[in-house]
């Protein structure tokens, strides 16, 4: 039975074996003949380099799978190939769904690679990151894994690039690099989807991103025309009043030593408790002065550490309770309701981690 084979004594081409002898395969020595001079081409243009380097042809080969192999690493990188960006979260099989939807598959298809370059919904993003990073990174799978990381150098980027924001994303490092130092510490007591070294090269990532923020210096912007200090104190004190956060008055007081006078206010402080914590909870962690006079300002840190306080965004994510599908508002999702936005709830980034535990 005749069998196709390349003979030794003729490199490039192709002969088969039949019983009158041995005959010449002319399809598959024009198909060698072209490969080989693809080679040879490839060849002279690696040995004509500047770096003048010889490589044979394993070695050529290995290079050039090994450069799409990588090219197809950073594709996985990007949410691109999603078009929709809302998703359909089921926790059980039915007739028509078969398996459920995990944190992973949600944090793939919602494009908060897109979310961050809004400011409405940086924040969101952020604390959403964050809350991963404190209890729920192990359930991710490796491409959420990529995603997350992904999303994460782009928001440092971001911070070094603009300066904004600069004290949530340090609270989110610290938290990220705190949950990885026990994981790898623990490593085969719990479950890590990689190998050990792509973690410990991933904290040393963070601990870089840690010291450039730490190292950070706002530039002392030139403005010859109308600035903070310039504005009547009641327009001040109005400006003060709509921060929801206490570092952020802490903050902007130490600009000037007006604004410092201004956030020291009792009153400022009073309004803050009272706008993310109950009453039952003033008493429960009541700070007197020697005067008699409640710390409000000591009181609003002091409740901050016991009870969570009220979150506020500027956009959501939303989850539709009669197509069960969790989405972005402006992008919007196929809603089959008589009335979808009676159906819309916003969803906390709590609310989203709590979406996906089974």
């Amino acid at each position: 039975m005749p069998f196709l084979g390349q003979d030794w004594r003729s490199p490039g081409w192709s002969w088969i074996k039949t019983e009158d002898g041995w005959k010449r395969c002319e399809s598959c020595s024009q198909k060698l003949e072209r490969e080989n001079n693809h080679c040879n081409i490839s060849h002279s243009i690696i040995l004509n380099s500047e770096d003048g380097e010889i490589f044979n042809n394993e070695e050529h080969e290995y290079a050039s799978k090994k450069r799409k192999k990588d090219h197809f690493r950073n594709d996985t990188n990007t949410q691109s190939f999603y078009r929709e960006k809302w998703i359909y979260v089921h926790k059980e099989s039915t007739k028509e769904r078969h398996g459920y939807c995990t944190l992973g598959e949600a944090f793939n298809r919602l494009d908060f690679s897109s979310a961050i370059q809004d400011i409405r919904r940086f924040n969101y993003v952020v604390k959403l990151l964050q809350l991963i990073a404190k209890s729920q990174l192990t359930s991710l799978s490796g491409v959420a894994q990529k995603n997350y990381f992904n999303i994460l150098d782009k928001i440092v980027q971001k911070v070094l690039d603009d300066h904004h924001n600069p004290r949530l994303i340090k609270d989110l490092l610290q938290d990220l690099s705190s949950t990885l130092c026990i994981l790898i510490r623990g490593v085969g007591k719990s479950v890590l989807v990689g190998n050990i070294n792509i973690w410990i090269c991933r904290l040393e990532t963070i601990l870089a991103w840690q010291q450039q923020l730490q190292d950070l210096q706002m530039n002392k912007q030139v403005n010859n025309g109308l600035t903070l200090s310039d504005l009547p104190l009641h327009m001040l004190n109005n400006i003060l009043y709509r921060f929801s956060d206490g570092w952020d008055i802490i903050t902007l007081g130490q600009v000037t030593p007006t604004l410092y006078m201004l956030s020291e206010d009792r009153q400022l402080w009073k309004k803050l408790c009272q706008y993310h914590f109950a009453e039952k909870q003033f008493c429960r962690h009541l700070i007197l002065s020697e005067k008699g006079h409640i710390e409000w300002k000591l009181m609003y840190f002091a409740l901050k550490k016991h009870y969570p306080a009220k979150e506020q965004y500027g956009d959501t994510l939303h989850f539709c309770r009669h197509c069960s599908i969790l989405f972005w508002k402006d992008s919007g999702h196929p809603c089959t309701a008589a009335d979808p936005d009676s159906c819309f709830t916003p969803v906390s980034p709590q609310h989203f981690i709590d979406l996906f535990k089974f």
